[in-house]
């Protein structure tokens, strides 16, 4: 397998296709880089070179007990990066992946990135606190580390329902999508997936998104019922000097897959510009 040495010895697992300017993707909780295989196959079709890593405790990478938070995810995508030698990246996240391409931008800064794309992305802020009022309260991010604790298998089999929309009456449901997300969430560690829930709903990011200096494309479905659109999307693209915000009507959470299509014309359609 594919690997890259993290400087406390993790091994992040990542996949690595095509020829020409370089793609990056982050996945979304507690998936892998295997969420985004209709989007690098499509855009490696289409001349780009296409990378996606599994986050730390995620999918094939090393199952860490310690560095579960964003600023280790940040740095281990930077060591991905630079192990490779990246140049002019399009950073690419998905749900919290977004939230990692706003950590790296923040830490790191975009002297290796051109483009960036937050979809359905967590930042700015997902919980509410006094400075951020809009936020969901802790007690929904406590009763899904309630639930990950209690009965992963089960609650990541009942989470996929929601994620895709497919608790919806007139949802058309793939059951080998939700098999899939089964999988790619039980090939992660409990452990650092539960520490990843904190990463994701308390980490603030917007002195992240003020640093960001690049053009900036921010998809989401009005209908996601996983990050909503008026606590993610709506202020991210307020935060981003000159962000561009595509909304997608009544796409669920995990767009990328539902509306496969239509988000890979979209974002080769921005690699283009």
């Amino acid at each position: 397998m594919n690997t890259v040495l993290t400087k406390d010895g993790t091994k992040i697992y990542y996949k690595d296709w095509g020829k020409g300017l370089p793609v990056v993707f982050c996945h979304g909780w507690p998936l892998s880089a295997d969420a985004w295989d209709a989007q690098m196959i499509f855009l490696a079709e289409h001349g780009y070179r296409v990378i996606a890593h599994d986050r730390r405790g995620h999918g094939r990478s090393s199952q860490t007990w310690a560095g579960n938070d964003m600023d280790t995810y940040a740095d281990d995508l930077s060591t991905l990066i630079e192990t490779l030698g990246l140049k002019d990246v399009t950073l690419v996240g998905h749900s919290t992946g977004g939230g990692e391409v706003a950590r790296y931008i923040g830490r790191h800064g975009s002297k290796r990135i051109a483009k960036a794309v937050l979809i359905s992305s967590v930042p700015p802020m997902m919980l509410k606190t006094t400075d951020n009022p809009i936020g969901a309260p802790i007690e929904v991010f406590d009763g899904i580390r309630a639930a990950v604790l209690g009965d992963r298998a089960q609650f990541y089999k009942d989470f996929c329902m929601p994620f895709y929309g497919y608790n919806k009456s007139d949802a058309k449901i793939s059951q080998g999508v939700r098999d899939s997300f089964w999988l790619q969430g039980m090939m992660g560690s409990i452990q650092g997936q539960y520490d990843c829930i904190k990463a994701f709903s308390e980490t603030d990011f917007r002195g992240d998104l003020a640093k960001f200096d690049i053009p900036t494309l921010v998809l989401q479905g009005d209908a996601d019922q996983i990050v909503p659109i008026d606590i993610a999307s709506l202020r991210t693209v307020k935060m981003v000097k000159g962000a561009k915000l595509k909304v997608y009507p009544g796409a669920p959470h995990g767009l990328c897959t539902t509306l496969a299509n239509e988000v890979n014309a979209d974002l080769l359609a921005f690699l283009k510009s």
